[in-house]
This record gives C-alpha cells, structure tokens and sequence, in this order.
C-alpha cells in the first residue's frame, strides 16, 4: 500500500503531492514501482495536527481521486485498489461514491461511528486501526500494562462494533497502529509480537514508515531518511505474518518484501 498524501501538513511529504496533477503522476511512480493499493488521504494524523473536517477532507481528497480514476487502469485490468484514509463517515460515503475501494479508519469506527454504517452498506473493504484519542491527546494516552493484550483487547472491541453495524468479517483488516498512542517501547514489543495479533484471523495491514520510532531508534530526526529502519521494520511484519505493508517508499519495500516473503514463507 502506497501512501498517497493529499495534505499541506503531513509529517514526511506535506504540500508535495496536494494538487491533482502532482497526486496522479505520485500514483502512477507508485503504481509502476508495485504498489497494489494507493492509501489516499486529506487529514494528516501527525502528533499535533489540527482537524479541518469533513468539507475540506473531501474538498482535497476527491479531485485527486478522480483524476487517479480517470489516468489509471482499473483493479481488474492491473490497475491499483484505492483507499481513503479517513475517520469520518461524510468523507468515507463520498469517496466510496466517486469510486473508491477500500476504507482505511485510524480510529476504528471510534471518532464516527457512523463510518461503520458507510462501509457495510458499500460491502468495501475497511482498515480498522488500534489508536487512542485523537492527534493531540493520543501521546499523553500511551500507557499500558501489556500493549499487545491491550490492543488486541480493544481490536477485538472494534470488531465487534464493526460486525453489530453490519459490517461481514471478511471485509475486516487489522492494524496496530504503530505511532499512535504508543512510545518507541510499546512499538516494538507490537512488532515482536504481530503474530498474537494476526493469530485472531483478521489479515494484518502494518504502517511503520519513516515512522517517529525509528528515528528514536537510528538516532534520525530527517523522516525521509528513515527508508532502512522502515525496510526492517517490514521484513519482520512479514515474518510475523503481516499482509499488507503501508509505506511511502514503494520501490526499495516491494524488494523488501519480495525478499522476506522468499525467507519466512513458502
């Protein structure tokens, strides 16, 4: 899964790929270096990051999926599924109208449960994300006893009030939440222990790139040059039985992933 941001604030790319003619020629490079879905998003989730609300998340996001729509093949003829990354339900329905594929909710149906509503009546595809809070609280909610119980405690809740909305458990992808609510700690004792987490039947999306966590690690305060530690990073989630790897460095992760999967799969 390629990242794809539509935002003029978003930690590592912001403002770099915001006008439509820019987002399509990012999904075609991402796209050709083997990306199978483009993850669009309009509201960055970077620690600190103001909310601007649904209006101006479609405003930004819907151009450049048309545009994506209209330049590139679609899913049954090669082309990439697309997702929106969002946790509100107005942008949700209106992305899925305008012809996206999957939905990808950091909160989990937490901040708008109404979003779980949406994606049952599209049958799509939806992300549900383990987070806490919302980008200004959720660092100041990183406290755990045992943080793999504890998110696999509160995924296991998300489901069920994805399933009661009437969303079908095949549609349903976890992800840790790697970054969110959690200290460099607590991210790798997730990663050490994806297999729990993957162990519940529900295929295992990760997000580590250029993520705070591995600057702390490698001692990199530059986001982009944080492409190695995200490589590691990776090829663990895929031993530990990751199935989708969101990254915004496609090219050197497919190899990346080519390369784990050869090793720890048969």
């Amino acid at each position: 899964m390629g990242v794809l941001n539509l935002t003029p604030d978003s930690f590592s790319d912001g403002g770099r790929f915001e006008a439509p003619d820019a987002a399509v020629g990012r999904a075609r490079l991402l796209h050709r270096q083997g990306a199978d879905l483009l993850d669009l998003g309009g509201q960055s989730t970077r620690p600190g990051a103001p909310e601007v609300g649904a209006e101006v998340e479609i405003a930004r996001v819907l151009p450049g999926l048309g545009r994506i729509l209209a330049s590139l093949p679609p899913p049954a003829a090669g082309g990439p599924l697309l997702s929106i990354d969002t946790f509100l339900a107005p942008v949700a329905e209106a992305a899925l109208a305008a012809g996206a594929h999957w939905i990808n909710d950091v909160s989990a149906g937490r901040r708008d449960p109404a979003l779980l509503t949406v994606v049952a009546a599209a049958d799509c595809p939806c992300v549900l994300m383990h987070s806490r809070g919302d980008s200004h609280t959720m660092d100041a909610l990183a406290r755990y006893g045992d943080v793999v119980a504890e998110v696999r405690k509160e995924l296991l809740r998300a489901t069920d009030r994805a399933l009661a909305a009437g969303v079908r458990p095949e549609r349903i992808l976890w992800d840790p939440g790697l970054g969110f609510a959690k200290t460099t700690a607590h991210n790798l004792s997730l990663l050490r222990g994806l297999a729990l987490l993957r162990a519940e039947g529900f295929p295992l999306l990760v997000g580590p790139s250029r993520k705070r966590f591995i600057g702390e690690v490698l001692a990199e305060p530059r986001p982009r040059a944080r492409l190695w530690g995200t490589a590691a990073v990776c090829g663990q989630a895929i031993a530990a039985g990751a199935d989708v790897l969101r990254v915004h460095d496609v090219g050197p992760i497919v190899q990346t992933a080519r390369m784990a999967d050869a090793l720890c799969r048969s």
